[in-house]
């Protein structure tokens, strides 16, 4: 191994150790496979397709574009906000084990808590809406192209076998993942980018940028219904329609959850955050003008079982149409297939920290993969689909509710951050001056769309029409709540204390790998740590003299080394890691 990844390894392991945690998951990604991981994740073409009938009849193409626009923007400063939150705690927790840091000590295991929930429904919602509207297309299209007759239970048949092919994948090529993002980044940008261009190029007709710009549409009414701007105002039915451009932009933590699969964590996974939301940005925009331009007949595209279909056939014709769609069916697949990853190794953190069974946090040996939480992972996204088969908004109640679960648990770790600063310790990537008024920015909108995306968005309400997200929220709001007062409080200490033999093994190891010195010191008065990799003279981990070598070689901890408190249970010899060399004889 060059000795440039070497010294990364070490930083790399070395900083994951100071937040009390050991290496257990292959370090192999680059920034590039971090960035492809939310991007994919966030795939525009996914959110933009399967919410676009919502957006023509929850404000139109004025609210679209321009809601656009506005979201993009503040996603940004929640982004970067985040981002700088990942830079000083890298680990596969995400926002959870941020408030467990952030927050005041006393409550942290609470604040903990609370936000790992409204995660971890917000992952599940997310997987089960990306695999759920792929399911929904290749039954539409199906319909419209042969005369197929599309069902509540076909689709979750198919639904079922999407997930299965996302499981096969992630249980059995976890080496492949690597590689199939690159595939996912060249359609989701070059494919999307060449899709929006053709159907420019071969629509017969364009509407008017006064359309596309400035065109309000209220069919938030049923048949014989007022619309909701009449019943409340215009205002109300922009804030509900701007769930499309919220709900696409949305993911993007999983540039934190594999953020202990990604080297130069501290760096690389930032920035993949951050370039992620950017770059879904800009060609989420240039796909929904190219769609609004082309529409032909603004009512027959608003009334059609797949508008994106329907734009697509008119302006391409059947055929073009049909393998123009099969494009986006990829790119579905790609997004929903790298939400489960994410979703999985969220999972993994959570089980290792305790918050939910601690069974779940393994390591399989052979598949070097969270097997274990892939699997409860999608179980859980097929049941939360169920509901489908007795709703007609089922699929937008879900999107309401992994949008919602998200954002708070990404808002959570800010506020405390913004509450409570003496607790953040930034890292190599800061907004320095700008950090408080961008995490206030942040919070205040997060709070307006947790608001918004609770009300209705069909009148009248009636069962088919509710909006169910304020119920499930409801649910996972009184189990977290419920659950932390009666019991949680006395066990769950917001990370793992107590280590399985698994990671006492790794604990061990780690500590043979690693020297923690105080003797070298860089001129900002950081440690640098140092790698005695190779220098045990022959000694190998298992030797049971190999401890006492180590002391005597610095791979322990020895008289004169500075001890730091790092968090609330550990307490490791080092200090926050700039710079790192290896050493041979000491």
């Amino acid at each position: 191994m060059p000795s440039s990844e070497v010294n990364f390894k070490i930083q790399d392991e070395g900083r994951l150790a100071e937040l009390g945690y050991t290496q257990e998951l292959r370090r192999e990604w680059s920034l590039l496979h971090n960035f492809g991981a939310s991007f994919s994740i966030i795939s525009v073409v996914t959110g933009i397709t399967t919410l676009f009938a919502y957006g023509l009849n929850t404000g139109g193409p004025g609210v679209m574009t321009v809601g656009w626009i506005i979201v993009s923007m503040f996603t940004l400063i929640i982004g970067a906000c985040m981002a700088e939150i990942l830079s000083s705690i890298p680990t596969s927790g995400g926002p959870y084990f941020w408030a467990y840091m952030l927050a005041p000590q006393h409550n942290a295991p609470f604040f903990a808590w609370i936000t790992g929930w409204f995660n971890l429904l917000g992952q599940i919602a997310v997987t089960t809406g990306i695999d759920f509207g792929l399911a929904n297309l290749i039954s539409t299209t199906a319909q419209v192209s042969n005369g197929y007759h599309a069902s509540s239970g076909k689709t979750l048949g198919i639904l079922a076998v999407v997930l299965v092919s996302h499981v096969l994948i992630n249980l059995f090529s976890v080496r492949t993942l690597r590689y199939m993002i690159y595939t996912s980044i060249v359609l989701n940008t070059l494919g999307v980018s060449c899709l929006a261009i053709a159907v420019l190029a071969k629509a017969p007709t364009h509407q008017s940028a006064k359309f596309v710009f400035s065109t309000f549409y209220d069919g938030t009414g049923l048949p014989g219904q007022d619309g909701w701007s009449i019943r409340a105002s215009p205002a109300y039915v922009a804030a509900v329609g701007v769930l499309m451009s919220q709900y696409t932009i949305l993911g993007f933590d999983a540039s934190a959850h594999l953020c202990e699969e990604t080297r130069k964590a501290v760096r690389d996974a930032p920035l993949g955050l951050l370039s992620a939301i950017a770059g879904s940005s800009v060609i989420g925009f240039f796909l929904i003008v190219a769609l609004l331009f082309s529409i032909q007949d603004f009512q027959a595209v608003r009334t059609s079982p797949l508008p994106v279909l329907k734009i697509l056939m008119d302006a391409c014709g059947e055929g073009g149409g049909l393998v123009l769609m099969v494009l986006i069916m990829l790119c579905v697949w790609h997004c929903g297939l790298f939400s489960l990853t994410s979703n999985s190794r969220m999972m993994f953190a959570f089980a290792r920290d305790g918050g939910i069974p601690h069974r779940l946090h393994i390591i399989d040996r052979g598949f070097h993969s969270p097997i274990r939480t892939v699997l409860f992972g999608a179980g859980c996204s097929f049941l939360l689909a169920l509901p489908s088969l007795g709703s007609t908004v089922a699929f937008d109640g879900t999107t309401s509710i992994a949008t919602i679960g998200l954002y708070l648990s990404y808002g959570i770790p800010i506020a405390m951050g913004l509450a409570y600063p003496r607790n953040f310790k930034r890292g190599p990537f800061n907004l320095g001056s700008a950090s408080k008024p961008l995490a206030t920015v942040a919070c205040l909108w997060i709070a307006f769309i947790t608001i918004v995306f609770c009300l209705p968005a069909e009148n009248p309400v009636t069962q088919q029409t509710l909006n169910y997200t304020p119920v499930a929220l409801a649910v996972v709001g009184v189990f977290a709540f419920g659950s932390w007062f009666l019991w949680a409080r006395h066990w769950f200490t917001g990370r793992c204390r107590h280590h399985c033999r698994i990671c006492i093994r790794q604990l061990d190891f780690l500590g043979e790998e690693m020297v923690y010195r105080s003797d070298t010191v860089d001129s900002d008065g950081h440690q640098r740590l140092k790698s005695n990799e190779g220098t045990n003279d022959g000694f190998q981990p298992s030797d049971p003299d190999f401890r006492k070598r180590g002391e005597s070689r610095g791979g322990l901890k020895k008289a004169g080394d500075q001890k730091i408190s790092v968090g609330r249970e550990f307490e490791v010899y080092s200090a926050p890691a700039r710079e790192y060399e290896e050493v041979g004889e000491m």
